[in-house]
């Protein structure tokens, strides 16, 4: 039998089998997980909450449950955390800001629910960028999240106490949200996979919003299986959020061992190549070559709308968040972090035309004009994040040019699917992530082209936190 401690490292689904086997418990599970958290967070500052007690509530009646035959499937007893803008019932929801500081919601976002409903085991609330408004998760006022693979440089954000919880074996999964690439983006920089569902697959009811048009709540993991497995879990119609749709979901994990034979894979030449890295173009297109290696169809494909889509994307958030702080900004502007309070202000030069322009060209991606640019393929492969990471220091300075959410934004814009998974680190010894993305609703083919990149690819280092 494993010492549990020794399975903080192992993926979600391996865990979910040692505890239907009963070879661990979820006592042991989440002991393991909250010693853990006790030994890496003075290092990495991952979690706003911890919630210790109740975990340990949680995961006695779970392992009450299985032991009476009452299995509710490969999340019961798992140990999660969740990231610190999803209402939790009774306990403080921060969004990362002052504002929201002691607010203590009466009931859970319904992705909370769902996760409760499943089984797992709720360890704690993570840290993220002020109000998710932001790729860096230095925060003035829970303190910066750090990346575990060197912890002077930013794990990404805003989702960033969610990466680093997963792959410093926190917590089994985590829950993000992806706004411009704030579940993407940290899970490049941390070594994890992080899937954004399309638009209206998972509910945003309960989560606090950074620009309800683009926001999409979704998972991280270790390994592509265990985000199918959550993202079935968070996934469904909620007639309490108006963007929900009522659409059934498949079975994520039927065709995710389909291997690459047969997999066509499209390679946009336009806009997103431009402004990248060399060593992460390298990287990336390397692990493109080794997928056509095991048999996928790979092409180059032209792209024109992707600058568009990209530049409609920013032009959104921009307003969208500027409506959503209005109750607040400028009024109370001193509680507001630099970094976001510069953002705000700044907010004011898109104008209405724009603004109105964006959100028409929004609207027919996501009526069908963004999946016609798969017409031959697949899925879409790309560089997830362009640039390296920056140190924490470096985030902190207001202005600083970035060009981090190229990419990535253009799927918060079309509403399409799309995926991280790590494929190499670059020559500072971080993680680079490849980001495949499908059409509306195609979630199953995501994971599908992200597994048969991870088979062929091997498993992925953890960073080495125990040194």
């Amino acid at each position: 039998m494993p010492v549990a401690g020794q399975t903080i490292n192992v993926s979600l689904e391996e865990a979910a089998t040692l505890l239907r086997e009963r070879r661990v418990s979820p006592v042991e599970l989440t002991e393991a997980c909250l010693a853990r958290i006790q030994a890496v967070e003075p290092r990495l500052n991952a979690f706003v909450t911890v919630t210790a007690d109740l975990a340990r509530a949680e995961a006695r009646a779970a392992e009450g449950e299985i032991a009476a035959g009452r299995y509710r499937g490969p999340l019961h007893g798992i140990p999660v955390a969740v990231k610190d803008l999803f209402a939790t019932k009774g306990i403080r929801t921060t969004a990362g800001s002052r504002i929201l500081a002691t607010w203590i919601p009466e009931e859970d976002a319904t992705v909370v629910r769902k996760l409760r409903a499943a089984g797992a085991v709720l360890l704690g609330k993570l840290g993220l960028h002020e109000f998710a408004y932001g790729i860096s998760s230095v925060n003035p006022h829970f303190g910066d999240v750090h990346n575990p693979w060197d912890t002077t440089k930013i794990p990404g954000g805003s989702s960033g106490g969610s990466a680093v919880a997963v792959v410093a074996g926190e917590a089994y999964a985590a829950l993000g949200s992806d706004t411009g690439g704030s579940i993407r983006i940290p899970a490049a920089l941390c070594g994890c996979v992080g899937l954004k569902p399309t638009y209206g697959r998972a509910s945003l009811f309960g989560a606090v919003p950074l620009a309800w048009s683009l926001d999409h709540p979704g998972p991280l993991a270790r390994t592509v299986r265990d985000v199918a497995i959550a993202t079935q879990a968070i996934s469904g119609y909620d007639p309490r959020d108006p963007i929900s749709a009522d659409r059934a979901v498949p079975d994520l994990l039927a065709g995710i061992e389909r291997s690459a034979r047969g997999l066509r894979v499209g390679v946009p030449t336009d806009h997103v190549w431009e402004e990248c890295d060399a060593a992460i173009a390298r990287a990336v297109r390397a692990a493109i070559e080794t997928l056509a290696r095991a048999g996928a169809d790979v092409r180059e494909i032209r792209w024109p709308r992707a600058a568009e889509y990209a530049n409609a994307a920013s032009a959104i958030l921009g307003i969208e968040a500027r409506a959503y702080h209005e109750g607040a900004f400028p009024g109370r502007a001193a509680e507001y972090g630099p970094l976001v309070r510069a953002r705000l202000a700044s907010q004011g030069d898109v104008d209405a035309d724009t603004y109105a322009r964006s959100m028409r060209l929004l609207l027919e991606a996501r009526a069908g004009a963004a999946d016609r640019d798969l017409d031959g393929v697949d899925v879409l492969a790309m560089p997830t994040v362009p640039t390296r990471a920056w140190t924490i220091e470096e985030a902190k300075e207001i202005g600083r040019p970035s060009e981090w959410t190229r990419v990535t934004r253009i799927f918060d814009l079309t509403g399409q699917p799309a995926i991280s998974v790590p494929c190499g680190t670059d020559p500072d010894g971080l993680p680079v992530g490849l980001q495949f993305a499908g059409r509306m609703w195609d979630e199953a083919t995501v994971l599908r082209a992200a597994r048969a990149y991870e088979m062929v690819r091997g498993p992925f280092p953890l960073p080495p936190l125990d040194d």
